[in-house]
């Protein structure tokens, strides 16, 4: 059943103009407030504000709020919206629940930590407001199923931050693999070496910095002592709030291997990794990390690194389809294929470099903004996508804390009842997983 404030959300976005073309000049082309579509980040220090630039690249969008629990980091982004826009939001908030009670906001960004992603994402949907959230969706099993029920219930339009599902060339790649002329397919190995991204030195904790809500911050999380490598970007290295690299990346990554491949759920699921690089620094997800995924005639092997570059195929992130034939190996900035050279004999013809456009986030959003329009669920990157991986990824994890390999029948572990344990999340009161 419809709810009125899902009915009016649907009538405004549906009657509201989308004119999806920039002004050239580079001028605010000014909207009547029913052609307007009005948006509000969470978490808006990081990929959050990346995001939000995107969406205000669109001049019928106008960015109405913003919430942070960070002081300095609020003031910071409504002085670069109103550079970008020349005025600043209406509203400025700490208190993320006061942005969702905002009846004038038709879409929320929510590019908040991984451990918050839930609550807020339902919160909005409930709400009656479209969705841009963050990948990985969620930070456990069922809290994805959770986010799912609650976006279908509520008919809800969600774009995850997977936005590679909106750069053609990835899709190109895909059609290639499926057309058959690599061969039998016996390995897709999929890898992330981010040289770029460095140990943390163990540090002290201490006082809450001024301005900082931090038990906002923690929310359902465990508390601790606030400590500067738990706090914004680092964040993502601890196991209360993230999965590492593994979820950081393995989401856009091995989101493609399955796609490619056209299968969904994995017979079994092992992992071997540790903290080999960096043994007494500050981060508790492993800074190395191999991950085996079981399917019928060919393995899913995740392969992740901080600290060094040196990935395979030259490239420090991306995937090779290891077939007969040839490999194909596709990254950000395109794909190709390497033939197989057997005893002198080349078994297909190469493909060379075709690139990608750059502009992944830019073509989310806009896919966004028209699926608003139309009141269509099914984004490039849709809730059942989002979430979808976002286990796929998260089984990986547990299969390497648990230290045994998993057998995995899509809902649960069939092997193991320690497993399981780490399907639904143990919230911090007062917070508690949402009943949807």
């Amino acid at each position: 059943m419809t709810t009125r404030r899902v009915f009016i959300r649907n009538t405004a976005i549906t009657t509201a103009a989308l004119g999806l073309v920039p002004n050239l000049s580079g001028a605010f082309v000014r909207h009547a407030p029913s052609d307007r579509i009005n948006v509000g980040v969470i978490g808006c220090n990081g990929q959050g504000f990346a995001d939000l630039v995107a969406f205000l690249e669109h001049p019928q969008v106008e960015c109405l709020a913003l919430c942070d629990v960070d002081e300095s980091v609020l003031d910071r982004r409504a002085a670069d919206v109103e550079k970008i826009r020349g005025k600043k939001p209406a509203n400025l908030y700490k208190d993320w629940r006061k942005l969702i009670d905002n009846k004038d906001i038709n879409v929320v960004i929510v590019g908040t930590p991984d451990h918050w992603h839930c609550l807020q994402m339902i919160a909005a949907c409930d709400a009656g407001k479209d969705v841009y959230c963050e990948k990985p969706l969620g930070r456990t099993i069922e809290e994805c199923n959770l986010m799912v029920k609650a976006a279908k219930r509520n008919k809800t339009v969600v774009q995850v931050g997977q936005w590679q599902r909106s750069d053609p060339h990835w899709q190109d790649a895909v059609n290639f693999i499926q057309s058959g002329k690599l061969g039998k397919i016996r390995l897709v190995r999929v890898f992330s070496y981010q040289g770029w991204c460095p140990s943390i030195p163990v540090l002290p904790d201490e006082p809450v910095p001024a301005g900082v809500d931090y038990n906002m911050w923690l929310g359902p999380a465990t508390q601790h002592p606030f400590n500067r490598n738990r706090f914004h970007f680092t964040f993502r290295w601890f196991w209360d709030y993230a999965g590492g690299l593994m979820t950081d990346w393995g989401v856009h990554l091995l989101d493609y291997a399955l796609y490619g491949m056209n299968v969904t759920t994995p017979k079994s699921v092992m992992a071997m990794g540790g903290k080999y690089g960096y043994p007494t620094d500050a981060c508790e997800t492993p800074d190395s990390l191999q991950t085996i995924y079981e399917f019928d005639g060919f393995n899913v092997m995740w392969d992740h690194a901080i600290g060094i570059n040196d990935g395979a195929y030259g490239r420090n992130h991306g995937l090779g389809f290891v077939g007969e034939n040839g490999t194909l190996v596709v990254d950000r900035q395109g794909w190709e294929v390497i033939p197989e050279n057997v005893n002198g004999k080349v078994r297909m013809e190469a493909v060379p470099l075709t690139k990608g456009t750059g502009k992944g986030i830019n073509k989310h959003v806009t896919n966004l903004l028209e699926c608003m329009t139309k009141r269509n669920p099914d984004t490039n990157a849709s809730v059942e996508i989002g979430a979808h991986i976002a286990k796929f990824s998260a089984i990986g994890n547990i299969a390497y804390r648990t230290g045994k390999k998993l057998i995995w029948d899509g809902t649960k572990f069939t092997n193991d009842s320690e497993a399981n344990n780490y399907l639904i999340p143990n919230y911090r009161e007062p917070w508690a997983l949402p009943k949807v």
